[in-house]
């Protein structure tokens, strides 16, 4: 859907099911809340990534490209499924990754290595130092005969977005099949591209299903200026006639606690709670956070017992690994 003659390589399963959490409805007393579980595509434990490097990766051999450069957190979760797809498609991926290793290897970054990727650590979580190492390390790569293909953080760009545009099409069928209407779909965001790409999705279907999301750490001015930027570029990128104004996004920031990948009491309790009520796993850094955030609106009456709501799962598991003191202390 919407997607025209972009090119696309197959790495995830979908579509990802929409699954009713009716146990995790009944404790928060409303609404009607649904799982989209895209933690569940496949590729490297799954997740939202999966989607976006269909897209991304099948550009990057279209311009033969032979090295594939990102950037992220040490956990991040973006760089392990690119480390993954890098692996299957045969294409080296050097990942510079922001954070402390520490002595042993957990979760996300311990998949990294098993994938092969070489791995960049910088002992900073400045974004601007990152993107400097990034384009270092991608002109080194171009000097010694390489053809290097560089991805955003979180593979926020319009072709990352395109991919949820697509995605929301699969969202309304599955709707249409199940015969509900939702009236809103809560998703964890931070660099913006899954929150441009399911806005353009509902504004281009005429949805009256409002985008919301919940801030993993940025403020939400930051967010918001993400989300409209990428999706002035999906706009042009695929030659829609959109607009989207600031005004049209929705995103929360009162649900980050401490800062980014720094896990919250409150996403460290919704961790729990769907655990024990549904039997499904959340991560700290974002669907904990996000999750909580839906907890948080449904207390405070911004959803309630006649709403159906969608919790757009981005998947995250392996960060559960780093974060064990946390998780058992909550």
């Amino acid at each position: 859907m919407f997607l025209g003659d972009l090119p696309r390589i197959r790495l995830a399963h979908l579509p990802t099911p929409l699954e009713e959490a009716r146990k995790l409805s009944k404790v928060l007393g409303g609404p009607r809340i649904w799982l989209k579980r895209d933690d569940l595509t496949g590729l490297a434990l799954g997740g939202n990534k999966a989607r976006k490097l269909e897209l991304l990766l099948a550009d990057a051999q279209a311009q033969g490209c032979d090295v594939v450069l990102t950037v992220g957190a040490i956990q991040s979760n973006h760089a392990r499924l690119t480390a993954s797809a890098c692996a299957r498609l045969g294409m080296q991926a050097v990942l510079v990754l922001g954070g402390e290793a520490g002595e042993e290897a957990q979760g996300n970054l311990l998949l990294d290595r098993l994938f092969g990727a070489e791995l960049r650590i910088v002992d900073t979580s400045e974004d601007y130092i990152l993107d400097g190492v990034l384009e270092d390390t991608a002109r080194e790569y171009a000097r010694r005969g390489h053809r290097p293909y560089v991805i955003p953080r979180g593979g926020s760009n319009a072709l990352g977005a395109a991919a949820y545009l697509a995605a929301f099409g699969e969202f309304v069928e599955q709707c249409n099949g199940l015969g509900i209407r939702p009236t809103a779909i809560v998703h964890a965001t931070s660099s913006g591209g899954t929150q441009a790409g399911l806005l353009c999705g509902a504004l281009l279907c005429g949805s009256s299903t409002q985008v919301v999301g919940i801030s993993a750490g940025p403020p939400r001015d930051r967010c918001v200026q993400r989300v409209v930027g990428i999706a002035q570029e999906l706009a042009g990128r695929l030659r829609l006639a959109l607009r989207v104004h600031p005004d049209d996004v929705i995103v929360y920031d009162e649900f980050t606690g401490p800062g980014y990948a720094i896990p919250s009491a409150e996403g460290v309790r919704a961790i729990h709670l769907l655990a024990r009520t549904e039997g499904v796993l959340l991560d700290p850094v974002y669907t904990g956070k996000a999750m909580a955030g839906l907890v948080g609106l449904c207390e405070q009456g911004r959803f309630g017992p006649h709403d159906t709501v969608v919790f757009w799962h981005t998947g995250g598991q392996p960060a559960l690994f780093a974060y064990a003191r946390d998780l058992e202390a909550g």
